[in-house]
């Protein structure tokens, strides 16, 4: 009853706050006023506000700040020694910093090291705290600029990149992280600048405990879907995830903005007179949908006793916090894995067979069940297309989504963006499973199916900007962390380059009047078309590695 209330209480208190805050962040993306900070930091970095962007320019400016992000990022983990706040830490291995700038430029934030034994102060908050708030308004930015290729006709315009982005940091991203942050104190989330410190214990052992500014990052890694633990146990670290109540605040922030993205989508269609609200609902209950059935899912295998040891618990209690339980952890597990959040509060790696496999695979959906933020919006917009194109084949027509034609063009970049992962999961887990180095990084090596997973898990969690991992693969190896980091730049800037073309494609079209033979985007049958075609396109490409992996581990 207690899991079920707690379940409860989040979708109620998301459906509270959907309506008001998704129309807030709908004026925030609309033509208006610049804020006088905004104003400021236009004039700072030379910025014609008033002027837009171009497609391939809008582009050009995504993928320049993203690469200036991670060439400053590296270079404070090179000279971190030399830092203030650095609290005793060295220099970060030039491999792990390549890996830790991509990923959190990236918004994945794989973490291949103990957040408090490599990094120091200033760089957890002038480093991964900013890549933690910019690389969100990046995703958020995209996400706006598919929405504009949908609602404008003949044009090539999509807005101004540098608008966008301030105003997602500025009008959504701080102000909800400064109250989340007090929320998180308040609750007992440390937030210092203290060196850690050595203390005896009860028993004459020495103990370390370490200090920082915990609060303030954990409120943006939630928020912006990071999921970059400043602690290595990362949520189920008691500084960081103190009590249940905490927990399922934190799986709140998780969910807050990829959900209410889609009210922003609806009322920015209706404003714009191409769609109404009802688009935004179908695409939200196609998230939610799916997202129901892998809770459901998850929380009956982890309650399901299985072995002995299982059995007297009375569920799979092993790597899970007794403060949280069994429902609290698997409704954590599947909010962090149907967004790209990968924050933790139990061992993905101790989920049962099942459990871990349903988590793997909300990573495999693409994660647009809600996704992550921007990053899930225009994933699931690209699969609503698939699915009205698959629809128009079906009846022979020309397939239209909110009168805009999905001709040759659109589809040819829609399967470039839905194939992007795929190949990068499987052909990174071939090549990682055909090199002898990789059975020593498995903590369960001698369990084939599970320590297949733990190399699946990984690159499913890299190539969709995920960022958890199963606990029991060693990737701090110069292969791990190069591979990697190559995956996790792949999957984040290939489906951004697919998305922003298709959305200029799309803008420079006239939207077509709609027929009775339109097939309506915002009914059950469409609803259950995409819904449809997210489970089978992935359930068909990724079935034989899951059939190796933790569905073999499972019926075994």
């Amino acid at each position: 009853m207690a899991g079920l209330l707690q379940i409860a209480l989040l979708f109620s208190v998301l459906a509270a706050v959907y309506v008001p805050f998704g129309d807030h962040m709908a004026r925030v993306f609309s033509p208006g006023r610049h804020l006088r900070l905004e104003r400021a930091v236009y004039r700072l970095c030379g910025v014609d506000a008033d002027t837009e962007m171009r497609g391939p320019v809008y582009l050009r400016a995504v993928l320049a700040f993203s690469l200036l992000s991670v060439l400053l990022l590296y270079a404070l983990q090179r000279v971190q020694q030399w830092l203030p706040l650095s609290i005793g830490m060295g220099p970060v291995d030039p491999d792990q910093a390549w890996n830790t700038a991509v990923s959190f430029a990236a918004n994945t934030n794989w973490q291949s090291y103990a957040g408090e034994s490599t990094m120091g102060h200033l760089v957890q908050m002038a480093g991964l705290g900013v890549q933690n708030f910019v690389s969100a308004a990046v995703g958020l930015s995209v996400a706006i600029a598919l929405v504009r290729g949908l609602i404008r006709k003949r044009t090539d315009l999509l807005g101004n990149f540098w608008v966008d982005l301030t105003r997602g940091v500025v009008r959504v991203l701080l102000p909800l992280a400064a109250v989340a942050a007090v929320v998180l104190i308040a609750g007992g989330v440390i937030q210092n600048l203290a060196p850690h410190t050595a203390y005896a214990t009860l028993t004459g052992g020495p103990q370390t405990i370490p200090g920082g500014p915990v609060a303030s990052q954990e409120a943006i890694k939630e928020l912006g879907t990071n999921g970059g633990g400043f602690f290595n146990a990362n949520s189920a670290h008691p500084f960081e995830g103190p009590s249940a109540w905490i927990s399922l605040f934190q799986v709140f922030l998780i969910l807050l903005i990829p959900v209410c993205l889609t009210r922003a989508y609806g009322t920015l269609l209706a404003r714009a007179g191409a769609g109404s609200h009802r688009h935004g609902l179908a695409i939200l209950a196609a998230m939610a949908a799916v997202f129901t059935l892998s809770l459901a899912g998850t929380t009956a295998a982890e309650l399901s006793a299985q072995g002995t040891a299982a059995e007297a618990a009375g569920a799979a209690t092993e790597g899970k916090e007794t403060r949280f339980g069994i429902w609290l952890s698997a409704l954590f597990t599947t909010a962090t894995t149907a967004t790209s959040t990968g924050a933790v509060n139990a061992a993905h790696d101790s989920l049962t067979p099942f459990g871990g496999g349903l988590a793997m695979f909300n990573m495999l959906l693409g994660e647009v069940t809600p996704g992550g933020v921007g990053s899930g919006l225009y994933g699931m917009l690209v699969l609503a297309m698939l699915a009205v194109f698959l629809g128009g084949l079906m009846i022979g027509r020309t397939p239209e989504y909110l009168g805009k034609r999905i001709g040759p063009r659109e589809i040819k970049l829609i399967a470039l963006f839905v194939l992007t992962t795929p190949a990068l999961v499987l052909i990174g887990s071939g090549i990682a499973m055909s090199l002898p180095g990789t059975p020593e990084a498995m903590a369960n090596a001698d369990v084939r199916p599970h320590g297949l997973s733990e190399v699946l898990y990984a690159f499913a969690s890299a190539a969709n900007n995920n960022g958890s991992a199963f606990g029991g693969l060693g990737a701090d190896t110069s292969f791990f962390n190069t591979a990697l980091g190559l995956a996790i730049t792949l999957g984040r800037y290939l489906p951004i380059v697919f998305a922003l073309l298709l959305a200029t494609s799309l803008a420079a079209q006239r939207p077509a009047p709609a027929t009775a033979g339109t097939l309506p985007t915002h009914t059950p049958l469409f609803i259950t078309m995409v819904v449809a075609t997210t489970l089978i396109i992935t359930g068909l490409t990724f079935f034989p590695a899951l059939a190796l992996g933790p569905i073999a581990e499972g019926l075994s």
